[in-house]
């Protein structure tokens, strides 16, 4: 009994934890990049579109609820924020021009690695600059609170890359529209048989 009630400890701190809750999705975007990589046809277009609407939900929740933190907290902390937005940009607008692409195009895989490699860089500099950060220099009630926020956010966020949109204030702005805009034209492409 005692073990059970540690397991469901255990649960309960990732989802309550905005850096545990983060971290567990940076190692859900590696397989979804590695599903892309090892599978083909339609199966590579589902996985790929379960990237992008990953990717794009995660970044959105990022940068309405750390990197605000980020900046008011940290030493250093506007530099710190504008270089993960530098680079957040980039992987949208890579993102963006493979979702454009499509799977079947022959420059989508080398494409693809270039950007596997910029996001896990990324991911990587999040967890030593921002979620190091966050651990010493936040009580665990407001990782927790910080933790339901991005799940609030994630479940407003565009499903797709919208480079050019990286702030807390312009994703509060045009956030909803983008999603709305995002999620129907999902629904066309599913009703279609194109989402695949």
């Amino acid at each position: 009994m005692v073990k059970d009630q540690t397991h469901d400890d255990a649960a309960a701190d990732v989802q309550d934890d905005v850096v545990a809750l983060l971290m567990r999705q940076h190692g859900d975007i590696r397989n979804l990049f590695d599903e892309v990589e090892r599978t083909t046809g339609e199966e590579r277009q589902d996985a790929f579109r379960r990237l992008v609407r990953m990717l794009a939900v995660h970044e959105t929740a990022e940068e309405e609820v750390v990197h605000p933190v980020a900046r008011r907290t940290f030493d250093g902390g506007d530099q710190l924020v504008e270089d993960r937005l530098r680079e957040e940009k980039q992987a949208k607008e890579k993102l963006s021009r493979l979702d454009e692409m499509g799977t079947e195009n022959p420059q989508f895989l080398p494409m693809l690695l270039q950007l596997r490699t910029e996001v896990m860089e990324h991911a990587r500099s999040e967890e030593r600059y921002e979620f190091a950060q966050l651990r010493r220099r936040t009580d665990p009630g407001q990782l927790a609170t910080m933790a339901k926020a991005v799940k609030a956010a994630e479940a407003m966020a565009p499903t797709h890359p919208h480079p050019g949109v990286e702030t807390a204030a312009k994703n509060v702005a045009l956030g909803p529209m983008a999603a709305m805009i995002d999620r129907t034209r999902d629904t066309v492409r599913k009703a279609m048989g194109k989402d695949r």
